[in-house]
């Protein structure tokens, strides 16, 4: 199998690693197969690819769907980020619990956040090119969010040292409250 998968420590979570091939011409991976996916447990069907190109420094999130929650495939093409998920799943026993893993261009590690999560990234290279894989469609009027420094989450985000770069959007979402709806 050209796939590595490492649970995360939430539930649903999912560290993958392709494997790369590498040679005098350059590189070569699989970044994703539905059969061998499937052999994992891990059964999706995706109906959005979303790319971004983001410098150092820049944040964007935490942000979710309200009604129409996206699983996420998630990958660096090139440079690298600390992408995190919080759980924000009702009734889950890890709920406002977050996990990040850094994802790398060189590496090719991808990151699987199921639906019911809520995610974010920060660029920690002097450029990213950022790409996902969705399992619903995006609705403008369906976003939510949490501010992305809320004490009550406490995600461990690197210090760059420098101010992060955030949209003025990202810089209003509300707290999170750990026993009440996500708004």
């Amino acid at each position: 199998m050209p796939f590595t998968f490492t649970p995360g420590p939430l539930e649903g979570l999912y560290e993958i690693q392709s494997m790369l091939f590498e040679d005098h011409r350059g590189s070569f991976l699989e970044s994703y197969s539905e059969r061998d996916f499937k052999q994992a447990g891990l059964s999706m069907s995706f109906v959005q690819d979303n790319q971004s190109r983001s410098e150092r420094g820049v944040l964007r999130g935490l942000h979710f769907q309200k009604t129409h929650p996206q699983g996420k495939l998630i990958r660096v093409i090139e440079g690298e980020v600390f992408d995190v998920a919080v759980d924000i799943r009702p009734g889950s026993a890890s709920r406002g619990k977050w996990h990040a893993v850094v994802l790398d261009g060189r590496r090719q590690n991808q990151f699987w956040i199921p639906p019911g999560f809520a995610h974010g990234f920060l660029v920690l290279s002097e450029q990213a090119v950022f790409a996902y894989k969705c399992t619903d469609f995006y609705y403008p009027e369906d976003e939510g969010g949490i501010i992305w420094n809320d004490p009550a989450v406490g995600i461990a985000w690197p210090d760059l040292g420098m101010p992060y770069i955030l949209s003025e959007k990202d810089r209003k979402w509300p707290a999170f409250s750990p026993g009440g709806p996500v708004r």
